[in-house]
């Protein structure tokens, strides 16, 4: 559509605050869509979230698992236009859409990636945006031609028709910026995000989802069960989703590898899964990671031997949630 070139990159340091008001058109995330009377039915039987208990004025993380419990797709999951709607990187959305419609035809349900386009709301007043423009409360709202969805404390996703999207682009005073600020954001409360270069790599708790509700243990059977239950159950995984900063004084590429420091080598320790880097050269990662090592480790960047990055706080607990 036209109106993708009005987002120019934000120029951010390190130590910026981001504007009160931003919006983004999230181009590289899309949604799949299920309709008809056993959509809910058929998806508890495919994903690690409850679906069933999900209302329509909340949304949960959830992960689609292969036979062996890698993950296909971490998705946020949330009714939209009554439909259940899994919100996801775009680049995933083929080969996910493709192993969800595997067994569809034994139910009555329809899978379908959604038309509708994604805008980012960003910033300090984008709650009260949302409250201006719905007169419903909650965590996920309709707004006419969509839906709004309470991300974190500073961000919505709305999800629109094509026609309502222009027009809130056209009329809104919110600063437009570039996709970037998004992945800042979602970098910086460590969601669990995955890349089709890393699908079936990981099962759901090295992503995290077993500390952000993304997983039950108490709903039933779904495909790659066993493999979830007996790494809560009998601690069999050795991975999760880490948080780091440092410094670049290079750009890097998408799934750039890491090494971390082992006495004076270095070693292997996994694929960056998003990054964003600040004008002043300072990065911040998301990777999943060994979750045994000590909290004083050094890593770089293996292609940017000058890189460096450490750890940084998670902003939530890794602890298992019943």
């Amino acid at each position: 559509m036209k109106w993708h070139n009005e987002f120019p990159r934000l120029d951010l340091s390190s130590n910026d605050s981001i504007p009160d008001l931003a919006i983004t058109a999230l181009d590289s995330w899309g949604a799949i869509t299920l309709s008809g009377e056993q959509s809910k039915a058929y998806l508890q039987g495919q994903v690690t979230c409850d679906v069933v208990s999900l209302e329509q004025s909340n949304f949960t993380f959830g992960a689609h698992c292969d036979a062996k419990g890698k993950v296909w797709s971490a998705f946020r999951l949330f009714y939209h236009h009554s439909n259940l709607t899994m919100f996801q990187p775009k680049e995933l959305i083929e080969i996910e859409l493709s192993e969800l419609k595997k067994y569809a035809i034994f139910s009555k349900v329809e899978l379908e990636q959604s038309d509708d386009i994604a805008l980012g709301l960003m910033g300090s007043l984008s709650t009260d945006f949302v409250d201006s423009i719905t007169t419903e409360r909650g965590d996920v709202r309709s707004i006419g031609q969509g839906t709004a969805v309470r991300v974190d404390n500073q961000r919505w996703l709305l999800l629109l028709t094509q026609a309502a999207a222009m027009d809130t682009l056209n009329t809104t005073e919110a600063t437009k910026v570039s996709e970037e600020l998004w992945t800042l954001l979602e970098i910086k409360s460590a969601s669990p995000l995955l890349t089709r270069e890393q699908q079936l790599e990981h099962i759901p708790q090295a992503l995290n989802l077993h500390a952000l509700d993304g997983i039950s243990f108490t709903k039933g059977c779904y495909t790659g069960q066993e493999t979830v239950a007996r790494a809560k159950y009998r601690g069999t995984n050795k991975r999760s989703l880490a948080l780091l900063h440092g410094e670049c004084h290079q750009e890097l590429d998408a799934n750039a590898e890491l090494e971390r420091a082992v006495g004076e080598n270095w070693r292997g320790a996994g694929k960056i899964i998003a990054h964003y880097r600040f004008n002043d050269n300072k990065l911040l990662a998301l990777v999943v990671l060994p979750n045994n090592l000590e909290q004083d480790t050094h890593f770089r960047v293996k292609d940017i031997p000058t890189s460096v990055l450490n750890f940084s706080p998670l902003p939530y607990s890794l602890e298992e949630n019943d």
